[in-house]
């Protein structure tokens, strides 16, 4: 793998194909644990762990169901599959990290159904693994790890910066017309523009 294919995987998860204000998946969690920045970043790494990992298991399952011809299996596969890697977060959280845990609320488990981390499989399963002949053709494994990684940091990305944006309103004086939710989709609309410029950098 090239490292022109490695910074275009990098550049389109982060910026270009930014799951959450470019395709508009996991808006859910977006606007609703972006009050602060810290817990933001806590959802962002658990987003990020779950979709680098649901990315090795989903390619699995994707050959596997390819190999048995149930490929419409697929999007239940891969929830199960989401389901399982988010359980593991909410007990390690829940162990270690009982603050964040608290904090993140119902957004945790709200993970299994993020669709930004389901589109992630979804998105890639047309393009990654393909069986030809018994052998295994298409985009790696590391290719579709890579993917899942940054689009997730994209997601963080993305989160953090809503969060920031967010905390410093507190302190703007916001027409009581906008106050509250309406300011917050106005954001995530000019931030969803000015992350479109960054279009052109990939193919």
């Amino acid at each position: 793998m090239t490292g022109t294919i490695i910074l275009t995987i990098v550049v389109g998860a982060l910026l270009a194909n930014n799951f959450v204000l470019i395709k508009f998946l996991g808006i859910c969690p977006f606007l609703g644990v972006s009050k602060k920045t810290d817990t933001a970043l806590g959802m962002g790494f658990a987003v990020i762990f779950v979709m680098g990992i649901a990315s090795i298991f989903a390619w699995v399952v994707e050959l596997l169901l390819e190999s048995l011809h149930i490929e419409y299996l697929q999007t239940i596969a891969f929830i199960f599959v989401i389901a399982a890697l988010v359980q593991i977060v909410e007990m390690v959280l829940k162990k270690f990290l009982p603050g964040l845990y608290s904090a993140l609320g119902v957004y945790l488990p709200l993970i299994t159904t993020n669709c930004a981390v389901l589109g992630v499989a979804i998105l890639s399963a047309g393009t990654y693994p393909v069986l030809v002949d018994g052998v295994v053709s298409g985009i790696s494994l590391l290719e579709w790890f890579l993917n899942g990684i940054f689009s997730g940091a994209g997601f963080t990305l993305a989160i953090v910066l809503m969060a920031g944006i967010r905390e410093r309103m507190h302190l703007d004086l916001v027409p009581k017309a906008f106050r509250g939710f309406p300011i917050t989709l106005i954001t995530a609309a000019i931030m969803s523009m000015a992350f479109s410029a960054f279009s052109g950098l990939v193919g």
